[in-house]
Parts: C-alpha cells; structure tokens; sequence
C-alpha cells in the first residue's frame, strides 16, 4: 500500500515553499525573455498519432479513440517543425508536457521522471549557432531574476547560484570521449561549474547528419554542472524526404507510423528548423539544489515507483 502520509509531508513541506516560488520565477524568466524577442507561444499537444519514436527502451502510451490510435506525446519536436509552416512566425515555443513510460532502473540517476514538461523550442531557416545563442541568453535570464527575486528562497534551501558566464563553453562529444572514456557527460558535468554544450550525438532521425561528413551531426545538449546531468536536448533538423527515409531506415524506425509526417516531406513542406526541449524540472532540480527530482514535484511521477495520487 502506498503512504499517502507521504503525499502529505511533501505538500506541506515548507520547503517545497521555496521550491515553488523559484520555479514560478523561472517560468516568468523563460516567458518574458521569449516575448521579448517575439518567439510565439504555441499551445501543447497532449495526444497525436505521431509522436518523437524514443530510440530507446520504454512501454508504450497509448489510448485508442473512436477506432484512431493516440499516442501520448514524448515529445513536440515533429509539431514544432509543422508548426513553422505559418509564414507569419519563425520562431515558436511550447511550454509542453511529455509522457515517456521508460524503464524503472533511470528512477535512480535522480533525473529522470516519466511525466515531465519542457521548454520546447524550434527557429525555422536557423543554425545550430543561432540556437545556442538564444539559449545562452535564456539561461542567464532565468540564473538572474531567480537570484534577483528569491535570494531568501535560495537561502533558505542552502543553495547558492552565479549567473553563468557567456557564451556557454562548447565541447565536442568524441573530444571529450577520448579524454573521459563512455562515462565523458557524468565526468564533464561534474568537473563543471558553469552549464555547458556537448555537440555531434547519434540519434533519431530528425537530427541532421552531415552530408559531407557522414557520421556528424548538427546536434547538440546542454548540461547543468555540479553533476546535475543533461538539461537540454536538440539540432538542427532534418527537413529532406530521401535524407529522412534514409535514416528512419537505418534506426528501424517504423514508417507505417509516421505517414503523415512523410506524406509533408515528400511534398516538400518540411521547413528547415533547428531546435530543442529543456526540461523545467532538471532545471528547478539544479536551482535549487536537490538531490532527486522527485524533490522539486508536487506530484512526482518517477520511473519504476508506484504513484500515491
């Protein structure tokens, strides 16, 4: 039987106080910097036929509705490519939820829940660069009004926080693989003590490959230091019908699933986008300082754990 007991505690918790007062304010940083620079806010999608494939283990989330089957989203990235379609707007956000039912053992990196939001953002006939920048900019907004605004909330968990120095330091995956070994992000992140970028990741095949270089790719992550792990995930996008099959191919991706998403790129509407998802909760998780992010989350719900409510 689950302790509701439990549920309680962390409801009151005083320090679940502070926690939510800092998360408040980095939702209001991240909002008011996207205004400012006119990136348009887009409503989320909780349920599609087509959502991110995961290219890695999890259960399927699913319900069937008047004979279609409805995916939950793990992800906005093919929408916020269709999204770019408009001609009005060229750079869009979604403050979205995911649902990835992944294996029980990641409950116990501290990272990872299996019902999240991120910051999900995507510029269309951008670059890698161009990203980065806007989420340089982003990260020491947020670093900054939540040191501005809750230095006793801060205080009062035992957390310290510095705005970062920009730009982010920008590291290469087999640069540092070689000096680190397979374990190179949990090293990195922990010898850190400012976010970073880790670039060049095989990954689904929405992330561009080189075609020149075959086996490089237009991606990227952020990581938060101090040990926190992967922040965020992204690339550039790709956008060309062959280059898609191709990879989809590659990965076993099945394309049955996918038919309407190939349907636009073999007519040619794909845009060409770059983009990525922060996770709210690995951010507030490193704001404030705490050990799991269960911790920050009123109602956690982590990989492998029962849920009390």
């Amino acid at each position: 039987m689950i302790d509701m007991q439990d549920t309680v505690s962390r409801l009151k918790d005083a320090k679940m106080t502070h926690i939510m007062r800092i998360q408040s304010a980095a939702l209001k940083a991240i909002h008011d910097y996207m205004y400012e620079r006119e990136v348009v806010q887009a409503m989320p999608i909780i349920l599609s036929p087509e959502t991110d494939p995961l290219n890695h283990p999890h259960f399927d989330a699913s319900v069937e509705y008047y004979g279609q089957r409805l995916h939950l989203t793990k992800s906005m990235i093919l929408h916020k490519q269709l999204s770019l379609l408009n001609g009005g707007f060229n750079k869009v956000y979604v403050m979205s939820p995911n649902v990835r039912l992944e294996e029980g053992s990641l409950g116990k990196t501290g990272r990872h829940l299996f019902e999240f939001t991120q910051v999900d953002i995507e510029l269309k006939e951008r670059t890698k660069q161009d990203f980065m920048e806007l989420v340089d900019g982003m990260i020491a907004k947020v670093f900054s009004f939540v040191i501005q605004e809750c230095g006793d909330d801060l205080k009062s968990l035992g957390r310290q926080l510095r705005e970062p120095t920009l730009p982010l330091k920008v590291y290469e995956s087999e640069e540092l693989r070689k000096r680190y070994g397979d374990q190179f992000e949990a090293v990195t992140s922990e010898k850190a003590s400012d976010p970073f970028w880790v670039t060049n990741f095989r990954r689904e095949f929405y992330d561009r490959e080189d075609k020149q270089q075959r086996g490089y790719y237009h991606n990227y992550d952020v990581f938060w230091p101090e040990g926190f792990g992967e922040a965020l995930s992204g690339g550039e996008r790709e956008w060309e019908y062959d280059e898609i099959v191709r990879k989809m191919a590659e990965r076993q991706t099945d394309m049955a699933s996918y038919k309407t998403y190939l349907d636009m790129a073999r007519r040619g509407l794909i845009p060409s986008t770059v983009g990525g998802g922060l996770g709210i909760e690995r951010m507030v998780r490193y704001l404030t300082g705490q050990k799991h992010v269960r911790d920050v989350a009123l109602f956690p719900r982590v990989p492998g754990e029962k849920i009390a409510f």
